[in-house]
């Protein structure tokens, strides 16, 4: 064996343990180790503490009236408490509502799921490797091996993305990640992808089909596709470690992150995309085989959390306005806390 490779070997474990030790996440471990209070409330208190700027968090147990809790700031510039019913960049839960939209078009025989993306967006067959392989299925599900975009050199999560074209730019003549359904593999650029692809088959914007066969029979209307549909004032200011200022003006308009809901309306969805009520048997089917029934997000500044606990019947969702740093590390481990005070309040 190589002498350097020999004691890369031996000293790189020691680097990694001495910069555990010295370099610790601390927030976070601290948040995890301290006693667990009794009350929602109290965690959200000590997570502020711990240097949240801000966090709003909405919980419906099955049978009983949904809560909301805040703690912190909605805007920290101008001593503006936290709102639990503010508006918020709810980030990648925004590919709950496409999925289940693709699943809704599939069911009504408008989409198919094995037909490949060659076939549905032929201008791209030469830019994309393995587009005559790859299905919608694969999309929706991260199978499809397409670059991330927003992994490429030029992506700048700082600046505005109002163009979806230029986005898909940074996929496009670029190596396969793996064979088409070789293997998962999140990546933005399938759900910049299937909303083109909705777009085409629609023949009118896929925000437009969400807004009427999704948002509107749950009464949704504090649910928005785009950040240009709302005033900026109603809209919690976000935060990211080290950088200022309020990044409440970042636009990202890519399919599948672009959109901005109430911690409520994201959980009157969630309640509904989980027991069925939101698509009818065939489509419900549909979803099942393709995706998931919660997820998180993540845009500078903003970072969420969408789930259902089926051994609670409840649904949690959880808004921080600080990202970056250690800070995200709290922000994780203090959802996982609530759902422990919850499940200890069920017995």
């Amino acid at each position: 064996m190589n002498p350097v490779v020999r004691i890369l070997r031996v000293v790189m474990p020691i680097v990694a343990i001495v910069c555990v030790v010295i370099f610790p996440p601390w927030p976070g471990i601290l948040t995890w180790l301290a006693p667990l209070p009794d009350t929602v409330q109290e965690q959200l208190d000590d997570s502020v503490a711990r240097g949240l700027d801000g966090i709003i968090v909405y919980i419906d147990e099955g049978g009983t009236e949904p809560r909301f809790y805040a703690a912190g700031w909605k805007d920290r510039a101008n001593r503006v408490p936290a709102d639990p019913h503010a508006l918020f960049k709810i980030a990648s839960i925004s590919k709950l509502y496409i999925a289940a939209a693709t699943a809704k078009l599939v069911a009504a025989g408008k989409l198919s799921l094995d037909r490949t993306l060659a076939a549905y967006l032929p201008e791209l067959s030469g830019r994309i490797e393995n587009a005559d392989q790859i299905t919608l299925r694969m999309l929706v599900q991260h199978r499809s091996g397409i670059p991330n975009f927003t992994d490429q050199e030029g992506f700048n999560w700082f600046e505005q993305h109002r163009d979806n074209d230029a986005k898909l730019e940074l996929g496009l003549d670029k190596p396969a990640d793996f064979a088409p359904d070789s293997r998962y593999s999140y990546s933005n650029t399938n759900y910049l992808l299937i909303g083109r692809i909705l777009d085409n088959e629609l023949g009118y914007s896929h925000h437009e089909y969400i807004e009427k066969e999704l948002l509107a029979p749950l009464g949704l209307t504090h649910t928005y596709s785009l950040l240009d549909q709302v005033n900026l004032d109603s809209v919690a200011s976000g935060y990211h470690d080290e950088v200022e200022p309020d990044l409440k003006e970042l636009n990202f308009v890519s399919p599948g992150g672009s959109m901005v809901a109430t911690a409520q309306d994201v959980g009157v969805f969630l309640r509904a995309l989980n027991d069925g009520s939101l698509l009818g048997e065939e489509a419900q089917s549909v979803y099942t085989s393709i995706y998931e029934f919660g997820h998180k997000g993540w845009l500078p500044g903003y970072e969420s959390i969408a789930r259902y606990h089926a051994d609670i019947d409840a649904v949690v969702v959880q808004f921080v306005n600080t990202t970056g740093g250690e800070l995200e590390l709290v922000a994780n481990v203090t959802y996982q806390r609530i759902v422990r005070i919850l499940r200890r309040q069920n017995g």
